[in-house]
Parts: structure tokens; C-alpha cells; sequence
């Protein structure tokens, strides 16, 4: 599937409370980060999860806010991490790319996080307008539906206990 086909994803039943999900942004590309979340939110708000927002620099940071939020004592069922990064005249770009994700997948496999990832890693902004619109082609609520089937897997098997 592409997104040129691709449907705005549904909320997802998720069994128990209502859960509770911080989103991690990095909104450096303003009109694409609000795109980003309005998308996410539309799931979350679908499944009526309560949402806790936090903005943090960029890209290389969503890891680490994500791994600073569970030193505090406030308890998250599921995180959605949102940013772009565009590529320019570097390697800078692969960098980057591959130090977020690795970062964001590390963090969510060290503490069993239920975690959406929404991180574009695109060739222009062009693109990343085309993944963050309210159109049906949005990566955030992608990643937000994606957080919340990790939370009801999480429940679900918390619950073979």
C-alpha cells in the first residue's frame, strides 16, 4: 500500500481504562509537526485516551524525552513519537535517521514501551506536507493507532498473568 491510497486509520479498540499516551514531538518543520499531530490526535482523542504533549529540538532528542518521562513518577500506557527529517547536501540526514530510530527502538525494547513511531525521513518537504495532511495520507495518526494496538497487545498479554 501507498499513500496515495492509504485510509486515515480507524482508533483502535483497546480493552480497560481509557489509556494514557504521551506524544513526543519535534515540530522543527512547524506546518508539517502541526499536520503530524493533529492526525495523531484524531486516534487518540477517537479511543479517548487522555494525551500528554512534550516538544523537544529535534529528531535526535525524541528518544531521550521519551527516556527522561519515565524517570518522573507519571505513568504513560503507550508514546507516540513525532518529527521529520529532510535530507539535505550531507550525510548528515543519514545520521540522524538512523540515530532516531535506532534510539527510538532501543528505549522501547529496554523498557517495553508500546510505542508509535511517526518520524518522516523524506527527500523534500514537499513529501513530508504529503504524509502530514488531513487528507487520509497522515503519519501520525499512523503511528498513534500503531501505539495504541501495542497498548491493548501490552494488556492483553499482561493479562495471561
Amino acid at each position: 500500500m501507498s499513500i496515495a491510497d492509504a485510509p486515515l486509520p480507524a482508533p483502535p479498540s483497546v480493552p480497560g481504562p481509557a489509556p494514557a499516551v504521551l506524544v513526543v514531538q519535534a515540530p522543527y518543520y512547524k506546518d508539517v509537526a502541526e499536520g503530524l499531530l493533529w492526525g495523531a490526535r484524531r486516534v487518540l482523542d477517537g479511543a479517548g485516551a487522555a494525551v500528554d504533549v512534550l516538544d523537544v529540538a529535534g529528531a535526535l532528542e525524541l528518544a531521550q524525552a521519551i527516556r527522561l518521562a519515565l524517570r518522573g513518577t507519571r505513568r504513560w500506557d503507550g508514546f507516540v513519537a513525532l518529527g521529520c527529517v529532510v535530507r539535505g547536501g550531507t550525510d548528515h540526514y543519514d545520521h540522524v535517521c538512523r540515530s532516531a530510530m535506532d534510539g527510538l527502538m532501543q528505549v522501547a525494547l529496554q523498557f517495553g514501551l508500546a510505542l508509535g513511531t511517526g518520524l518522516l525521513t523524506v527527500h523534500s518537504v514537499e513529501q513530508a506536507v504529503v504524509r502530514s495532511g488531513r487528507d487520509g495520507h497522515n503519519k501520525g495518526a499512523e503511528a498513534a493507532a500503531a501505539a495504541l494496538r501495542q497498548v491493548a497487545v501490552a494488556r492483553r498479554v499482561e493479562s495471561w498473568s
